[in-house]
């Protein structure tokens, strides 16, 4: 079977490969059966039935076949292409063979799983797909990398625990960093807060940290300045920072946002007056500065957060909540201290231990009703206690309310400027919590700290460290390449009607206003089809997803 391309002529020898998966397929279809079908198939020359074939032992067995039967078309038909599509094409590159000539059918997952106990059925349905496969190898075309230069230089937005912690690591990795906070001094929260959990004084040791990020060669800090403007992709981003004295333009090659949230001070939340009803950042404040003067203070969690404006818990309220309350007990012994609390999120051995040791001290906890939330009075406070059954009043002459973090107000202004998203609640979003939790949907651009979350000192160190190894493993490569399964528009049919660029989630389009037409930024795109899928004259089209290539499939079927 020969295959036209332009003038030339092309002998196909596909090769198939039919995978057991152990009894994942193998238990639920006949594949000895499917590995003969796919031997009748047009322009097949081997197959081959393999227990694993994404064991060491099946991909030898793929790029043995590929150079003893000179084949230039591969089928492996096995599981999910997410995972593994990616091994198979980088083994089939590594026996001499274009990477996008391969094609991979998913007989477990759209197959196997989804007829157990018919077995008769799955086996067809198998042939089906291996034939659909097969049909579309033929109409594959070879395909170069894409691949861009990469200026090995990070932006990092906010000066933070978080944004020094991922400064001081990329420094400490020989990369040029431009570290640019809004504020006049670096530190972020932790300027505010009085004691951290280890006993350490938290400006003493942000400070530290300040000043060793700020002395290190290859950090430009840079206090009092905003970044106004941000255009390109990654490794080739052109970023404006407005100083107090001067514009600067400068290009980097990945971004680090970093610019942490903000505690929630709400005024007449429980009486909150700043003087006998305060928050608990304002309760470090004193606690830091001496001023702190009570004998009997009730502690209310969840003050303004766990509610229909606000769903989300903070996690770190709670932590906070005993620390100060111990720190208290530890200061003036004599002072009553109550929490009221709906669930104690003391999450980890050590915050664990921390209530216990509370406990110990004589710091008395109580579960409030968030049905009937607790009333702050003058010089009391009165709430229904959910075990008891009963309502209970506590004498106090001071009201500390665990506020969440919330974002900063500014935080869709910097979303805006890189086109990343946010949550509901203001909060970016990274790719996948799981699977990419430092990661934007954007290649290049990473989050870390409470930017993304609300999270303790340790924790925004923790991420911004993890940032710094990401952008790494991006920064030390020689040259920026991807995949080249993106989309192009043919400049002769495209009628400039813009469609394509509001169905782009990765600003991938442009329109050239001197032609008329839609361009696509290969680096930028993802490949995601939704042009394709949208342009009305069909000058968007999608490599590997061409027209041709998919009628072959349904000609299949």
């Amino acid at each position: 079977m020969k295959k036209k391309n332009g003038e030339n002529t092309e002998q196909l020898r596909v090769g198939v490969f039919i995978c057991d998966c152990g009894s994942n397929i193998a238990g639920h279809l006949d594949c000895k059966s499917v590995t003969e079908y796919a031997a009748t198939l047009p322009g097949v020359v081997f197959t081959k039935e393999n227990l694993y074939t994404c064991s060491e032992s099946g991909i030898g067995e793929i790029q043995n076949a590929i150079k003893a039967n000179n084949l230039n078309r591969v089928v492996v038909a096995s599981c999910s292409p997410r995972t593994h599509h990616p091994l198979f094409a980088g083994s089939c590159a590594q026996a001499g063979m274009n990477p996008y000539l391969f094609e991979m059918v998913n007989i477990r997952d759209q197959c196997s799983w989804v007829h157990m106990g018919k077995r008769d059925v799955a086996t067809a349905k198998a042939k089906d797909l291996v034939r659909m496969g097969v049909a579309k190898s033929t109409m594959l075309e070879p395909q170069d990398n894409i691949e861009s230069s990469l200026v090995r230089k990070i932006l990092v937005i906010g000066g933070g625990i978080a944004g020094l912690s991922a400064a001081e690591a990329l420094a400490g990795m020989g990369l040029e960093v431009l570290l640019v906070e809004k504020e006049r001094q670096f530190g972020g929260l932790m300027l505010d807060l009085n004691l951290l959990e280890t006993g350490a004084s938290a400006k003493d040791r942000i400070l530290q940290l300040a000043e060793k990020v700020g002395s290190t060669p290859g950090i430009t800090a840079l206090a009092g300045s905003k970044v106004t403007e941000i255009t390109g992709y990654i490794g080739n981003f052109d970023v404006t920072v407005q100083t107090p004295e001067e514009k600067i333009a400068e290009k980097v090659g990945c971004i680090v946002v970093a610019s942490g949230a903000v505690p929630l001070i709400e005024d007449g939340l429980f009486g909150h007056n700043g003087e006998n009803v305060i928050t608990q950042m304002e309760l470090e404040k004193r606690l830091k500065d001496g001023s702190f003067k009570a004998s009997k203070v009730v502690m209310i969690q969840c003050a303004g957060a766990r509610n229909t404006t606000r769903e989300y818990c903070s996690r770190i309220c709670c932590a906070t909540a005993v620390k100060n309350s111990m720190i208290i007990k530890r200061k003036f012994p004599l002072a009553d201290v109550h929490v009221l609390y709906r669930d104690m999120q003391m999450y980890g051995d050590e915050k664990e231990q921390m209530l216990w040791d509370a406990r110990g001290l004589g710091i008395q906890f109580d579960v409030y009703d968030p049905e009937k939330l607790p009333v702050v009075s003058e010089g009391r406070v009165v709430f229904h206690h959910s075990v008891l059954g009963e309502t209970k009043e506590f004498k106090c002459d001071l009201v500390v309310l665990s506020t969440p973090l919330v974002a900063r107000p500014d935080a869709p202004e910097v979303a805006a400027l890189m086109r990343v998203p946010t949550d509901k609640n203001g909060f970016f979003l990274e790719a996948h919590a799981k699977l990419r939790p430092l990661d934007f949907a954007a290649d290049g651009i990473f989050v870390c700290g409470s930017a993304r979350y609300p999270v303790t000192s340790v924790e925004a160190r923790t991420q911004g460290l993890g940032v710094a190894s990401r952008v790494g493993a991006i920064l030390f490569k020689d040259k920026l390449v991807k995949s080249a399964i993106v989309a192009e528009i043919d400049a002769a049919s495209c009628v400039g009607c813009m469609g394509c660029l509001n169905v782009c989630p990765y600003d991938a389009i442009s329109f050239n206003r001197e032609t008329n037409v839609c361009e696509v930024k290969e680096i930028l795109c993802k490949g995601c089809g939704n042009c394709a899928s949208t342009c009305p004259s069909h000058s968007a089209i999608l490599r590997g997803y061409k027209p041709e290539q998919l009628l072959a499939q349904i000609r299949a079927i």
